[in-house]
Protein backbone atom coordinates (compact mmCIF):
# COMPACT_ATOMS: atom_id res chain seq x y z
CA UNK A 1 0.00 0.00 0.00
CA UNK A 2 2.92 2.30 0.77
CA UNK A 3 4.17 2.19 -2.81
CA UNK A 4 0.72 2.95 -4.17
CA UNK A 5 0.37 5.93 -1.82
CA UNK A 6 3.79 7.25 -2.81
CA UNK A 7 3.00 6.92 -6.52
CA UNK A 8 -0.37 8.60 -6.02
CA UNK A 9 1.25 11.42 -4.07
CA UNK A 10 3.96 12.03 -6.65
CA UNK A 11 1.32 11.94 -9.38
CA UNK A 12 -0.71 14.62 -7.58
CA UNK A 13 2.39 16.78 -7.10
CA UNK A 14 3.52 16.28 -10.70
CA UNK A 15 0.13 17.14 -12.17
CA UNK A 16 -0.20 20.16 -9.89
CA UNK A 17 3.21 21.50 -10.92
CA UNK A 18 2.43 20.92 -14.59
CA UNK A 19 -0.99 22.58 -14.47
CA UNK A 20 0.17 25.57 -12.45
CA UNK A 21 3.44 26.22 -14.24
CA UNK A 22 1.90 25.84 -17.70
CA UNK A 23 -1.30 27.64 -16.66
CA UNK A 24 -3.39 24.83 -18.07
CA UNK A 25 -5.80 25.03 -15.13
CA UNK A 26 -6.56 27.31 -12.18
CA UNK A 27 -4.77 26.84 -8.87
CA UNK A 28 -8.17 26.03 -7.34
CA UNK A 29 -8.76 23.14 -9.75
CA UNK A 30 -5.21 21.88 -9.20
CA UNK A 31 -5.52 21.95 -5.41
CA UNK A 32 -9.01 20.50 -5.13
CA UNK A 33 -10.07 18.34 -8.07
CA UNK A 34 -6.73 16.69 -8.88
CA UNK A 35 -6.09 15.15 -5.42
CA UNK A 36 -9.73 14.04 -5.13
CA UNK A 37 -9.64 12.18 -8.45
CA UNK A 38 -6.30 10.50 -7.83
CA UNK A 39 -7.24 9.55 -4.27
CA UNK A 40 -10.40 7.89 -5.64
CA UNK A 41 -8.31 5.94 -8.17
CA UNK A 42 -5.97 4.96 -5.32
CA UNK A 43 -8.86 3.18 -3.62
CA UNK A 44 -10.17 5.67 -1.07
CA UNK A 45 -13.94 5.99 -0.74
CA UNK A 46 -15.93 9.18 -1.02
CA UNK A 47 -16.80 8.93 2.69
CA UNK A 48 -13.11 8.65 3.62
CA UNK A 49 -12.16 11.59 1.42
CA UNK A 50 -14.97 13.65 2.93
CA UNK A 51 -13.45 13.16 6.37
CA UNK A 52 -9.94 13.94 5.11
CA UNK A 53 -11.11 17.16 3.47
CA UNK A 54 -13.06 18.22 6.54
CA UNK A 55 -9.95 17.76 8.65
CA UNK A 56 -7.89 19.80 6.19
CA UNK A 57 -10.42 22.63 6.16
CA UNK A 58 -10.60 22.65 9.96
CA UNK A 59 -6.84 22.97 10.18
CA UNK A 60 -6.75 25.81 7.68
CA UNK A 61 -9.80 27.79 8.79
CA UNK A 62 -8.03 30.27 11.09
CA UNK A 63 -5.44 31.08 8.43
CA UNK A 64 -8.05 31.67 5.72
CA UNK A 65 -10.11 33.92 7.96
CA UNK A 66 -7.02 35.84 9.06
CA UNK A 67 -5.82 36.70 5.55
CA UNK A 68 -9.32 37.84 4.54
CA UNK A 69 -9.59 40.36 7.35
CA UNK A 70 -5.88 41.35 7.26
CA UNK A 71 -6.25 42.52 3.65
CA UNK A 72 -9.40 44.46 4.57
CA UNK A 73 -7.76 46.08 7.61
CA UNK A 74 -4.60 47.31 5.93
CA UNK A 75 -6.56 48.35 2.84
CA UNK A 76 -8.78 50.54 5.00
CA UNK A 77 -5.77 52.09 6.71
CA UNK A 78 -4.16 52.90 3.36
CA UNK A 79 -7.41 54.49 2.19
CA UNK A 80 -7.54 56.59 5.37
CA UNK A 81 -4.07 57.96 4.57
CA UNK A 82 -2.22 56.39 7.48
CA UNK A 83 1.00 56.17 5.49
CA UNK A 84 0.77 59.45 3.54
CA UNK A 85 2.58 61.53 6.20
CA UNK A 86 5.40 58.99 6.19
CA UNK A 87 5.77 59.33 2.43
CA UNK A 88 5.66 63.14 2.52
CA UNK A 89 8.04 63.21 5.48
CA UNK A 90 10.57 60.99 3.74
CA UNK A 91 10.53 63.20 0.63
CA UNK A 92 10.90 66.35 2.74
CA UNK A 93 13.77 64.98 4.83
CA UNK A 94 15.56 63.44 1.86
CA UNK A 95 15.56 66.69 -0.12
CA UNK A 96 17.89 66.37 -3.07
CA UNK A 97 20.34 63.86 -1.56
CA UNK A 98 20.24 60.59 -3.55
CA UNK A 99 21.42 58.59 -0.53
CA UNK A 100 18.57 59.85 1.65
CA UNK A 101 16.11 59.37 -1.20
CA UNK A 102 17.00 55.72 -1.78
CA UNK A 103 16.97 54.98 1.95
CA UNK A 104 13.64 56.80 2.20
CA UNK A 105 12.34 54.74 -0.70
CA UNK A 106 13.26 51.58 1.22
CA UNK A 107 11.37 52.81 4.29
CA UNK A 108 8.28 53.69 2.23
CA UNK A 109 8.26 50.27 0.55
CA UNK A 110 8.69 48.46 3.87
CA UNK A 111 5.80 50.34 5.45
CA UNK A 112 3.64 50.01 2.33
CA UNK A 113 4.18 46.24 2.35
CA UNK A 114 2.59 45.84 5.77
CA UNK A 115 -0.50 44.63 3.94
CA UNK A 116 1.50 41.84 2.30
CA UNK A 117 0.49 42.91 -1.22
CA UNK A 118 3.27 43.43 -3.75
CA UNK A 119 0.98 45.23 -6.16
CA UNK A 120 -0.16 47.90 -3.69
CA UNK A 121 3.41 48.29 -2.42
CA UNK A 122 4.77 49.07 -5.86
CA UNK A 123 1.84 51.30 -6.76
CA UNK A 124 2.38 53.42 -3.64
CA UNK A 125 6.18 53.45 -3.70
CA UNK A 126 6.78 54.02 -7.41
CA UNK A 127 3.95 56.52 -7.91
CA UNK A 128 5.14 58.64 -4.98
CA UNK A 129 8.89 58.48 -5.67
CA UNK A 130 9.30 58.23 -9.47
CA UNK A 131 8.71 61.98 -10.05
CA UNK A 132 11.46 62.72 -7.53
CA UNK A 133 13.89 60.34 -9.21
CA UNK A 134 13.17 61.81 -12.63
CA UNK A 135 13.44 65.41 -11.43
CA UNK A 136 16.86 64.76 -9.91
CA UNK A 137 18.14 62.65 -12.80
CA UNK A 138 18.31 59.49 -10.70
CA UNK A 139 17.87 56.11 -12.38
CA UNK A 140 14.37 54.58 -12.16
CA UNK A 141 16.19 51.25 -11.99
CA UNK A 142 17.54 52.24 -8.57
CA UNK A 143 13.98 52.94 -7.46
CA UNK A 144 12.78 49.57 -8.76
CA UNK A 145 15.63 47.64 -7.15
CA UNK A 146 15.20 49.38 -3.79
CA UNK A 147 11.44 48.78 -3.78
CA UNK A 148 11.97 45.13 -4.76
CA UNK A 149 14.47 44.44 -1.98
CA UNK A 150 12.29 46.09 0.66
CA UNK A 151 9.01 44.46 -0.36
CA UNK A 152 10.63 41.06 -0.81
CA UNK A 153 12.13 41.03 2.67
CA UNK A 154 8.92 42.34 4.27
CA UNK A 155 6.94 39.58 2.56
CA UNK A 156 7.95 37.34 5.45
CA UNK A 157 5.22 38.90 7.65
CA UNK A 158 2.70 36.37 9.03
CA UNK A 159 -0.01 37.47 6.62
CA UNK A 160 2.36 37.45 3.64
CA UNK A 161 1.61 34.91 0.93
CA UNK A 162 4.70 32.75 1.44
CA UNK A 163 4.44 32.50 5.22
CA UNK A 164 0.73 31.76 5.04
CA UNK A 165 1.24 29.04 2.45
CA UNK A 166 4.06 27.45 4.45
CA UNK A 167 1.98 27.43 7.65
CA UNK A 168 -1.05 26.08 5.79
CA UNK A 169 0.63 23.21 4.01
CA UNK A 170 2.66 22.17 7.08
CA UNK A 171 -0.41 22.45 9.32
CA UNK A 172 1.30 24.67 11.89
CA UNK A 173 0.28 27.89 13.63
CA UNK A 174 1.48 30.80 11.52
CA UNK A 175 2.83 32.72 14.54
CA UNK A 176 4.64 29.61 15.76
CA UNK A 177 6.30 29.54 12.35
CA UNK A 178 7.01 33.26 12.16
CA UNK A 179 7.71 34.51 15.71
CA UNK A 180 11.21 32.95 16.02
CA UNK A 181 12.04 34.56 12.67
CA UNK A 182 11.59 38.15 13.94
CA UNK A 183 15.34 38.65 14.57
CA UNK A 184 16.00 37.19 11.11
CA UNK A 185 13.57 39.63 9.52
CA UNK A 186 15.10 42.53 11.47
CA UNK A 187 18.58 41.65 10.20
CA UNK A 188 17.24 41.32 6.67
CA UNK A 189 15.62 44.77 6.81
CA UNK A 190 18.82 46.28 8.22
CA UNK A 191 20.74 44.71 5.33
CA UNK A 192 18.26 46.17 2.86
CA UNK A 193 18.85 49.62 4.35
CA UNK A 194 22.59 49.11 3.81
CA UNK A 195 21.90 48.08 0.22
CA UNK A 196 19.77 51.19 -0.33
CA UNK A 197 22.58 53.31 1.13
CA UNK A 198 25.02 51.71 -1.34
CA UNK A 199 22.64 52.28 -4.24
CA UNK A 200 22.20 55.88 -3.16
CA UNK A 201 25.98 56.39 -3.01
CA UNK A 202 26.20 55.22 -6.61
CA UNK A 203 23.58 57.77 -7.62
CA UNK A 204 25.28 60.53 -5.62
CA UNK A 205 28.53 59.89 -7.45
CA UNK A 206 26.74 60.43 -10.76
CA UNK A 207 24.60 63.48 -10.00
CA UNK A 208 25.78 64.89 -6.68
CA UNK A 209 23.35 66.48 -4.23
CA UNK A 210 20.59 68.64 -5.73
CA UNK A 211 19.87 71.57 -3.40
CA UNK A 212 16.71 72.91 -5.04
CA UNK A 213 14.02 70.25 -5.17
CA UNK A 214 10.98 71.43 -7.19
CA UNK A 215 8.16 72.46 -4.84
CA UNK A 216 5.54 70.32 -6.58
CA UNK A 217 7.50 67.19 -5.70
CA UNK A 218 7.24 67.79 -1.97
CA UNK A 219 3.65 66.61 -1.79
CA UNK A 220 2.16 63.39 -3.03
CA UNK A 221 -0.58 63.97 -5.59
CA UNK A 222 -3.72 61.89 -5.23
CA UNK A 223 -6.89 61.62 -7.23
CA UNK A 224 -10.03 63.37 -6.00
CA UNK A 225 -11.83 60.15 -5.14
CA UNK A 226 -8.81 58.99 -3.16
CA UNK A 227 -8.49 62.34 -1.41
CA UNK A 228 -12.09 62.16 -0.17
CA UNK A 229 -11.24 59.03 1.81
CA UNK A 230 -8.25 60.57 3.60
CA UNK A 231 -8.57 61.22 7.33
CA UNK A 232 -5.53 63.37 8.23
CA UNK A 233 -7.08 64.54 11.52
CA UNK A 234 -7.27 60.93 12.66
CA UNK A 235 -3.65 60.15 11.79
CA UNK A 236 -2.41 59.69 15.35
CA UNK A 237 -5.53 57.74 16.31
CA UNK A 238 -4.94 55.38 13.38
CA UNK A 239 -1.26 55.04 14.24
CA UNK A 240 -2.08 54.15 17.84
CA UNK A 241 -4.74 51.67 16.79
CA UNK A 242 -2.48 50.01 14.19
CA UNK A 243 0.33 49.69 16.74
CA UNK A 244 -2.15 48.11 19.17
CA UNK A 245 -3.24 45.63 16.50
CA UNK A 246 0.39 44.72 15.72
CA UNK A 247 1.13 44.24 19.43
CA UNK A 248 -1.85 41.91 19.74
CA UNK A 249 -0.61 39.97 16.72
CA UNK A 250 2.95 39.58 17.95
CA UNK A 251 1.98 38.71 21.53
CA UNK A 252 -0.97 36.58 20.36
CA UNK A 253 -3.18 38.34 22.92
CA UNK A 254 -6.00 37.12 20.67
CA UNK A 255 -5.70 34.47 17.96
CA UNK A 256 -4.55 36.17 14.74
CA UNK A 257 -7.86 35.75 12.93
CA UNK A 258 -9.87 37.18 15.82
CA UNK A 259 -7.52 40.17 16.10
CA UNK A 260 -8.20 41.20 12.51
CA UNK A 261 -11.92 40.39 12.71
CA UNK A 262 -12.21 42.82 15.63
CA UNK A 263 -9.89 45.39 14.07
CA UNK A 264 -11.76 45.79 10.75
CA UNK A 265 -15.09 47.11 12.08
CA UNK A 266 -13.31 49.34 14.60
CA UNK A 267 -11.10 50.81 11.84
CA UNK A 268 -14.20 51.49 9.75
CA UNK A 269 -16.01 53.09 12.67
CA UNK A 270 -13.05 55.31 13.56
CA UNK A 271 -12.62 56.66 10.04
CA UNK A 272 -15.96 56.37 8.25
CA UNK A 273 -19.30 56.84 10.02
CA UNK A 274 -21.23 56.68 6.75
CA UNK A 275 -22.37 53.08 6.23
CA UNK A 276 -22.38 53.47 2.45
CA UNK A 277 -18.68 54.42 2.50
CA UNK A 278 -17.90 51.46 4.75
CA UNK A 279 -19.66 49.16 2.32
CA UNK A 280 -17.83 50.68 -0.62
CA UNK A 281 -14.42 50.18 1.01
CA UNK A 282 -15.17 46.55 1.85
CA UNK A 283 -16.25 45.98 -1.75
CA UNK A 284 -13.08 47.69 -3.04
CA UNK A 285 -10.82 45.30 -1.14
CA UNK A 286 -13.04 42.22 -1.28
CA UNK A 287 -11.66 40.98 -4.60
CA UNK A 288 -8.11 40.56 -3.33
CA UNK A 289 -9.27 39.21 0.03
CA UNK A 290 -11.62 36.60 -1.42
CA UNK A 291 -9.16 35.41 -4.06
CA UNK A 292 -6.34 34.92 -1.57
CA UNK A 293 -8.59 33.26 1.01
CA UNK A 294 -10.04 30.93 -1.62
CA UNK A 295 -6.55 29.65 -2.41
CA UNK A 296 -5.87 29.04 1.28
CA UNK A 297 -9.12 27.09 1.74
CA UNK A 298 -8.44 25.11 -1.44
CA UNK A 299 -5.06 24.26 0.07
CA UNK A 300 -6.95 22.86 3.05
CA UNK A 301 -8.54 20.26 0.77
CA UNK A 302 -5.18 19.51 -0.82
CA UNK A 303 -3.21 19.11 2.41
CA UNK A 304 -6.06 17.26 4.12
CA UNK A 305 -6.03 14.57 1.43
CA UNK A 306 -2.24 14.26 1.16
CA UNK A 307 -1.68 14.14 4.91
CA UNK A 308 -4.65 12.06 6.05
CA UNK A 309 -4.21 9.43 3.33
CA UNK A 310 -0.56 9.02 4.30
CA UNK A 311 0.72 10.08 0.86
CA UNK A 312 3.20 12.64 2.18
CA UNK A 313 4.68 10.12 4.60
CA UNK A 314 4.93 7.53 1.82
CA UNK A 315 6.56 10.00 -0.60
CA UNK A 316 9.06 11.12 1.99
CA UNK A 317 9.90 7.54 2.88
CA UNK A 318 10.57 6.67 -0.74
CA UNK A 319 12.90 9.65 -1.13
CA UNK A 320 14.94 9.19 2.03
CA UNK A 321 17.23 6.71 0.32
CA UNK A 322 18.27 9.33 -2.23
CA UNK A 323 19.52 11.75 0.44
CA UNK A 324 23.02 10.98 1.77
CA UNK A 325 23.00 10.53 5.54
CA UNK A 326 25.66 13.21 5.84
CA UNK A 327 23.27 15.72 4.25
CA UNK A 328 20.19 14.81 6.26
CA UNK A 329 20.75 17.17 9.17
CA UNK A 330 21.70 20.00 6.85
CA UNK A 331 18.51 20.04 4.75
CA UNK A 332 17.10 23.23 6.34
CA UNK A 333 20.41 25.03 5.84
CA UNK A 334 20.63 23.92 2.21
CA UNK A 335 17.04 25.02 1.58
CA UNK A 336 17.62 28.40 3.24
CA UNK A 337 20.54 29.18 0.92
CA UNK A 338 18.82 28.08 -2.29
CA UNK A 339 15.32 29.35 -1.46
CA UNK A 340 15.72 32.71 -3.20
CA UNK A 341 16.93 31.25 -6.55
CA UNK A 342 14.05 28.76 -6.38
CA UNK A 343 11.73 31.76 -6.81
CA UNK A 344 12.90 31.89 -10.42
CA UNK A 345 11.82 28.27 -10.99
CA UNK A 346 8.66 27.86 -8.92
CA UNK A 347 5.76 30.23 -8.31
CA UNK A 348 4.58 30.30 -4.67
CA UNK A 349 1.69 27.87 -5.17
CA UNK A 350 3.86 25.30 -6.95
CA UNK A 351 6.62 25.44 -4.37
CA UNK A 352 4.67 25.65 -1.14
CA UNK A 353 1.91 23.24 -2.10
CA UNK A 354 3.95 20.92 -4.29
CA UNK A 355 7.61 20.92 -3.27
CA UNK A 356 7.73 21.95 0.39
CA UNK A 357 5.53 19.13 1.76
CA UNK A 358 7.81 16.53 0.19
CA UNK A 359 10.98 18.26 1.41
CA UNK A 360 9.50 18.55 4.90
CA UNK A 361 8.58 14.87 4.85
CA UNK A 362 12.09 13.86 3.84
CA UNK A 363 13.61 16.08 6.53
CA UNK A 364 11.30 14.58 9.15
CA UNK A 365 12.90 11.20 8.50
CA UNK A 366 16.18 12.74 9.64
CA UNK A 367 14.63 14.10 12.83
CA UNK A 368 13.98 17.61 11.51
CA UNK A 369 10.61 19.15 12.31
CA UNK A 370 8.56 20.31 9.30
CA UNK A 371 8.24 23.80 10.80
CA UNK A 372 12.03 24.16 10.56
CA UNK A 373 11.86 23.52 6.82
CA UNK A 374 9.07 26.06 6.60
CA UNK A 375 11.24 28.71 8.25
CA UNK A 376 14.10 27.88 5.89
CA UNK A 377 11.79 28.26 2.89
CA UNK A 378 10.41 31.69 3.81
CA UNK A 379 13.93 33.10 4.02
CA UNK A 380 13.94 33.38 0.25
CA UNK A 381 11.30 31.47 -1.71
CA UNK A 382 8.90 34.16 -2.94
CA UNK A 383 9.95 36.48 -0.12
CA UNK A 384 13.24 38.11 -1.14
CA UNK A 385 12.74 36.39 -4.49
CA UNK A 386 9.19 37.41 -5.42
CA UNK A 387 9.82 40.92 -6.84
CA UNK A 388 12.41 39.68 -9.32
CA UNK A 389 10.64 36.49 -10.38
CA UNK A 390 8.97 36.49 -13.80
CA UNK A 391 6.38 34.11 -12.30
CA UNK A 392 4.63 36.84 -10.28
CA UNK A 393 2.39 39.59 -11.61
CA UNK A 394 3.84 42.06 -9.11
CA UNK A 395 7.22 41.90 -10.84
CA UNK A 396 5.72 42.95 -14.15
CA UNK A 397 3.77 45.71 -12.43
CA UNK A 398 6.98 47.01 -10.86
CA UNK A 399 8.94 47.13 -14.11
CA UNK A 400 5.95 48.66 -15.90
CA UNK A 401 5.46 51.43 -13.35
CA UNK A 402 9.17 52.22 -13.14
CA UNK A 403 9.67 51.95 -16.90
CA UNK A 404 12.61 49.54 -16.67
CA UNK A 405 13.37 46.23 -18.39
CA UNK A 406 12.93 43.08 -16.34
CA UNK A 407 16.36 41.88 -17.44
CA UNK A 408 17.97 45.04 -16.04
CA UNK A 409 16.02 44.66 -12.79
CA UNK A 410 17.11 41.04 -12.38
CA UNK A 411 20.74 41.76 -13.27
CA UNK A 412 21.03 44.38 -10.53
CA UNK A 413 18.58 43.04 -7.96
CA UNK A 414 19.28 39.29 -7.94
CA UNK A 415 22.78 39.54 -6.37
CA UNK A 416 21.46 41.94 -3.71
CA UNK A 417 18.34 39.83 -3.03
CA UNK A 418 20.47 36.69 -2.79
CA UNK A 419 22.81 38.52 -0.42
CA UNK A 420 19.82 39.46 1.73
CA UNK A 421 18.66 35.84 1.96
CA UNK A 422 22.21 34.70 2.76
CA UNK A 423 22.47 37.23 5.60
CA UNK A 424 19.11 36.11 6.96
CA UNK A 425 20.07 32.43 6.62
CA UNK A 426 23.26 33.02 8.60
CA UNK A 427 21.28 34.83 11.30
CA UNK A 428 18.74 31.99 11.42
CA UNK A 429 21.54 29.45 11.85
CA UNK A 430 23.20 31.54 14.57
CA UNK A 431 20.03 31.78 16.67
CA UNK A 432 19.09 28.17 16.01
CA UNK A 433 15.73 28.56 14.28
CA UNK A 434 16.80 26.39 11.31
Amino acid sequence: MGNILAIAGFLIIGILLFLVLTKKASIHFSLVVVPILIALFAGFSVAELSGFMETGLSNIAQTGIMITFAILFFGIMFDAGLFDPIIKGVIKIAGGDPVKITMGTAVIAMVAHLDGSGSSTFLITVSSMLPVYKALGMSPLTLAVTAALSAGTMNMVPWGGSTLRAASVLNVNVMELFAPMLPVLAVGLAWVMLCSYWLGRQERKKIGVIKDLPEELKSREVEQGEEDLKRPKLFFVNVAFTVLVLICLITEFFPLAITFIIAVPIALLINYRDLSIQQKLIENHAKGAIYTASIIFSAGIFTGILQETGMIEAMAGSMVGFVPNAWGGSLPVILAFIAMPLSLLFDPDSFYFGVLPVLAGVAENFGIEPITMGRAAIIGQMTTGFPISPLTGSTWLLVGLAGVHIGDLQKKAIPLAFGTSVVMAIMAIMIGVI
